[in-house]
């Protein structure tokens, strides 16, 4: 039996995908999410799906509600993890104008999936989060996000607005820029010039890896330019066939490791007064299947 719906729940996949993604920090969950969503939506009788006024809002509700339950399940799931958790990185396109298989045409990339961004939302509780997201990026009201979250509107409201305050919005830094620091840090990476490195780096910087026991990543985070500096001395000696090309990762200058064209590794930055202040590389397998189809 045809569904008078189909035409609007099928556009609603992208959303779908974008809100669960920033939810989750998981391109494969949030698919995982998406596909679930779908499944009850179908699940319903027709008499059901008849009487749902908005079926886009319904199945965001639904999303979200499924994004909650496993936030709440995901703390406990990292308890076990081997390393540090890094969100898992979605590809915008190669700079030198090829592109992988692009997810870009299903997670909308701006500030708000950059991983610095995807960082902090990962630092806040489950409540939080969807409150959040669910009303600074997707607008929806704080009556709406209280059927979701389960609290008044009032209590959404303190949530997001607790929320809100951990997002640093004070830094502005034009792309060229980062680009710029980016291609430096490279450059300085391939040619083993530690002392550029320590340059481009923040005295009070941090690196953090994510290999999830699958690859071999450093499992605490490293703290001071000089330190960061040797450690990817280190790395550039242990992995002598790895090539680096830049790219885009959630939006921005970052870059990748490659081995016989194979992504091995991707690396995203944070800057601030023109010095890099974050590292997060991500060497799990399971997190770079968007970069290797």
């Amino acid at each position: 039996m045809s569904d008078p719906h189909l035409a609007e729940v099928i556009s609603e996949r992208r959303q779908l995908i974008n809100l669960a993604y920033r939810l989750l920090g998981s391109l494969a969950e949030a698919e995982d999410v998406t596909q679930e969503t779908y499944t009850r939506w179908y699940a319903l009788s027709d008499r059901q799906r008849d009487a749902v006024k908005n079926p886009g809002a319904w199945m965001t509700t639904v999303a979200s509600r499924i994004c909650l339950d496993l936030l709440g399940s995901a703390r406990a799931r990292r308890e076990h993890y081997v390393g540090d958790w890094i969100p898992e990185p979605v590809p915008g396109g190669w700079l030198d104008g090829s592109a992988p298989a692009d997810p870009a045409d299903r997670v909308t990339l701006d500030e708000s999936v950059s991983m610095a961004f995807l960082v902090v939302l990962d630092s806040m509780t489950p409540a939080e989060r969807v409150s959040f997201v669910l009303h600074d990026i997707f607008r929806y009201t704080f009556a709406e996000i209280a059927d979701v979250v389960g609290r008044t509107p009032a209590a959404c409201r303190q949530l997001a607005s607790h929320a809100r305050r951990r997002i640093d919005t004070s830094r502005d830094h034009s792309s060229a820029e980062r680009e710029d620091l980016v291609r430096s840090f490279k450059q300085a990476w391939e040619t083993h010039d530690i002392e550029a490195l320590v340059g481009l780096l923040d005295p009070q910087a941090i690196a953090t890896a994510d290999g999830g026991g699958l690859a071999l990543a450093f499992l605490e985070p490293i703290s001071g330019a000089e330190q960061i500096a040797g450690a990817w001395m280190e790395i550039a000696a242990r992995a002598p066939a790895v090539t680096l090309r830049e790219c885009e990762v959630n939006g921005q200058p970052g870059l990748v490791g490659q081995v016989d064209g194979a992504t091995v590794s991707v690396y995203a930055f944070d800057v601030a007064d023109g010095r890099i202040t974050r590292i997060w590389a991500v060497r799990n397998p399971e997190k770079l299947r968007p970069w290797t189809a």
